[in-house]
């Protein structure tokens, strides 16, 4: 992951930067914070609650997993860490399935989502299982696969403003778009990186 150090210290830090702000609502509240999901706040509030504090911890723990020197210096704080990072995508990714079925872009936005939730937790999960099994190759090229699924929280939030300011969609419609582009391009750019 380090072989282009500027590409990635720039996803670490955008990953840091977004799992901040995705924190907001702890001062503005979530009605305040996230007034284009008040759809989720009145129908699955448990669910976009969970979301909302485990995406944020698993865009954390999984820049800090991917810092090579770090990891190599401190194993045990990489496999806590990591662990972490799992249980994070656990619930998130259980959450993200259920408001995708509520997904406001509709079918095409919920669909997105979803299988995005699905990937985001499977790839997740080889990763876990190639890392008990100690074939620590395998158990990097899944979590690759997983960190770029985690990063399209950082790909929603760069192409939502671009739909809704240049294209002047309203959130809805911008959903039908981005539900997809938020992790296709993302997975299709891990992919390439595993088999190079």
């Amino acid at each position: 992951m380090t072989r282009n150090p500027i590409l990635f210290y720039m996803t670490v830090v955008l990953s840091f930067i977004m799992a901040f702000m995705s924190y907001r609502f702890t001062t503005l509240g979530m009605d305040a914070a996230f007034p284009e999901m008040i759809g989720h706040l009145t129908n699955r509030k448990f669910a976009f609650s969970a979301h909302v504090i485990s995406a944020p911890l698993a865009l954390t723990f999984g820049a800090m997993n991917m810092i090579d020197r770090r990891r190599k210096k401190r194993r045990v704080l990489h496999r806590w860490t990591g662990r972490a990072y799992g249980v994070s995508i656990l619930v998130g990714s259980v959450s993200g399935l259920v408001m995708a079925t509520g997904a406001e872009g509709g079918a095409i936005a919920g669909f997105g989502f979803g299988i995005l939730a699905i990937l985001w937790f499977v790839t997740t999960a080889q990763a876990i299982r190639f890392a008990v099994a100690r074939d620590f190759k395998s158990h990097r090229r899944w979590m690759i696969r997983s960190f770029a699924l985690t990063l399209a929280a950082v790909s929603l939030r760069i192409y939502l403003p671009m739909f809704m300011i240049f294209g002047e969609m309203t959130y809805a419609q911008a959903s039908v778009w981005v539900a997809w582009l938020c992790w296709v391009p993302n997975l299709a750019l891990a992919q390439w990186w595993v088999r190079r």
